[in-house]
C-alpha cells in the first residue's frame, strides 16, 4: 500500500471538510419566500424561475415557473450566504458568468417616481448622480453611491446607473460579493432586470426576464420575510435539495 505524503492528506481533509460545510448548510429558517432558478448546466444561459412561499413550514410554489436569462458564458460558483466546494471555479468581474448559490435580494432602482412593493422594501428612483460601482480598484467596489454633483470625470460617468437604456429602467438587487464583505475583482453590479429583445440576448452576468414578470416578482417580495434567491445548474440542485432544504 502507498502512503499519502502531507500534501495529499492535508488537499483530502480540506476537500473532506469543505464537503461536510456544504452539507451542513440549510437555507435560514427565517426565509419563507425565495425565487429558485435551475439552468440545465454551468454552460447554460437560460433558466427557469419558481417563486416559493412557505407556508406551515413547507415550500409551495406561488404561481406557474417563468423563463430567463443569464450570463452569456453560464454560470460559476458566487459569493453569498453559501458555502462554496473546495477547487471550484468562481465569479470574476467580466466573465461574462452569472453567480450560482443561495443570496439574499432586496433594494430596488428604477426610473419612476414609484413603483407597486411593499413599504418595508427599499426603491430609489435613479438620477444622473447614482453610481454602481464597477472598478474593482475604487474603495466604493460594489456599491451605490450618490455623487453631491453632476458626473464631471470619465470615471463618475462610466459608474452611472442611468444610462438611458429600457432594460435597466427597473432592477432589483441580488447580494453577490456584497458589502460589508466585498472582494475586489470578485463581480459587482449584479441585478434582476428587465431582459432585452423578448429574451433572445443573454447578460454579462445579471439575471433578466418580462418586465411584467419582474414587477410582479417585486411586488411579492417582503423583507420581513428575508427573500433569497437560489441559483444552480439542475446536477447540483439535486445534490444539495435535501441537505440544504431547498423547496
Amino acid at each position: 500500500m502507498q502512503l499519502m505524503n502531507s500534501q495529499n492528506i492535508i488537499c483530502a481533509l480540506f476537500a473532506f471538510l469543505s464537503l461536510a460545510a456544504a452539507h451542513a448548510f440549510e437555507l435560514p429558517a427565517r426565509s419563507s419566500q425565495c425565487l429558485v432558478g435551475i439552468a440545465d448546466g454551468w454552460d447554460r444561459s437560460t433558466v427557469t424561475l419558481t417563486f416559493y412561499q412557505k407556508s406551515s413550514g413547507k415550500w409551495q410554489a406561488d404561481g406557474a415557473s417563468w423563463q430567463g436569462r443569464l450570463g452569456k458564458s453560464g454560470l460559476v460558483w458566487g459569493s453569498g450566504i453559501h458555502p462554496v466546494p473546495a477547487g471550484v471555479n468562481t465569479k470574476k468581474e467580466g466573465d461574462w458568468r452569472s453567480p450560482a448559490g443561495v443570496f439574499t435580494i432586496g433594494g430596488v432602482w428604477g426610473y419612476q417616481n414609484s413603483i407597486k412593493k411593499n413599504s418595508n422594501l427599499f426603491y430609489r428612483k435613479i438620477t444622473s448622480r447614482d453610481l454602481w460601482v464597477e472598478d474593482s480598484s475604487s474603495s466604493q467596489y460594489n456599491r451605490h453611491v450618490i455623487l453631491d454633483h453632476e458626473p464631471a470625470t470619465s470615471w463618475e460617468k462610466n459608474q452611472q446607473m442611468k444610462q438611458n437604456d429600457a432594460a435597466h429602467a427597473l432592477k432589483l438587487f441580488i447580494a453577490h460579493n456584497a458589502p460589508p464583505k466585498v472582494v475586489p475583482g470578485a463581480g459587482s453590479s449584479i441585478f434582476f432586470h428587465i431582459w432585452r429583445s423578448g429574451g433572445s440576448k443573454p447578460t454579462a452576468g445579471c439575471t433578466t426576464m418580462d418586465e411584467a414578470k419582474l414587477r410582479l416578482l417585486i411586488a411579492k417580495l417582503d423583507p420581513a420575510r428575508y427573500p433569497l434567491y437560489i441559483l444552480l445548474p439542475k446536477p447540483e440542485y439535486q445534490k444539495f435539495k435535501v441537505a440544504w432544504k431547498l423547496p
